[in-house]
């Protein structure tokens, strides 16, 4: 009988400590989650005080004290933003940039990166260690000679300047990508050879379809960069309507005031494309930025 009660006992015990376990993981996990929606809620604010302001009169905007939610929202801002500056023909211009930045990056990132992981030549570590010391250059620096290079060319007022440097490789992405590549088995490329592939046909056959999680990376890092760069468009190109959206917004700031209710809502309508293309590529991009080693 004693041991039978002991037994219950026990079995009590550890029923109450798995509950408070439970209850304690419970808890836990609660405040985590209360965390991170508190936080999420402020990072929100800016964007919810940019559609605020894009849905008020001038007036309204510096009331005080601050109306988060306009009385009566002002719709009519995004058709007057779109219509006193061509914005629609600017996401145009800024969409073919980031399309063929994207096309030069997904050829040729692979491609350098490919042979820095996989083949050995002369000063191979030297010529590694040199791509990644550009990184170390402030672009400022390289702007002066890359404009003496292309009016040398006569690819000045054309896309040509901000479209030939990703056909070359972005030292960036060919870092993230030869880490990767290495981290991939060679007992495939050995695989591969045996069933009589190549270079270019292991490549294409089994590294790039295994790299899918740092070829997102390129993607979505590329549209950013390319989408939001100001600098490099209002430098070599002249004609107004080949601007981007990034140089058409700010037409919006004059010498002497600012547009605000148009400047927000013509910069809401221009961060969507990026929400939307994080939104579909998060998982991916969260992957690929978490698998790539850092091996060598």
């Amino acid at each position: 009988m004693k041991t039978d009660a002991r037994a219950l006992s026990i079995q009590r015990q550890l029923r109450r400590s798995a509950a408070r376990r439970r209850y304690a993981r419970l808890v836990g996990h609660a405040l985590v989650y209360a965390l991170m929606i508190f936080l999420a809620l402020i990072f929100m604010l800016p964007i919810f005080w940019m559609a605020s302001t894009s849905l008020k009169l001038p007036r309204e905007i510096f009331a005080w004290p601050p109306e988060w939610i306009p009385s009566t929202p002002q719709w009519g801002n995004f058709a007057e933003a779109f219509g006193k500056y061509p914005l629609a023909r600017y996401m145009l211009n800024s969409a073919i940039l980031v399309i063929a930045n994207i096309i030069g990056g997904l050829i040729s990132v692979p491609i350098i990166a490919y042979g820095f992981a996989r083949f050995e030549f002369p000063f191979k570590n030297a010529l590694f260690l040199l791509m990644l010391s550009t990184m170390m250059v402030p672009g400022h620096i390289k702007l002066i000679p890359m404009f003496w290079l292309y009016s040398r060319l006569e690819l000045i007022d054309t896309y040509w300047p901000l479209i030939l440097p990703a056909y070359f490789g972005n030292p960036f992405f060919v870092f993230l990508m030869t880490q990767y590549i290495r981290t991939i088995p060679r007992d495939l490329d050995d695989a591969a050879r045996i069933d009589g592939a190549g270079a270019w046909g292991i490549l294409y056959r089994i590294i790039i379809p295994l790299s899918r999680p740092a070829l997102t990376v390129v993607v979505v890092f590329t549209f950013v960069w390319v989408w939001n760069d100001f600098l490099e468009p209002i430098i070599f190109l002249r004609d107004w309507d080949s601007y981007p959206i990034s140089v058409g917004l700010a037409f919006f700031q004059g010498r002497y005031s600012v547009e605000w209710h148009l400047f927000m809502g013509a910069t809401l309508v221009s961060i969507i494309p990026i929400l939307v293309v994080y939104f579909f590529a998060q998982k991916h991009l969260i992957g690929g930025l978490a698998s790539i080693g850092i091996k060598g």
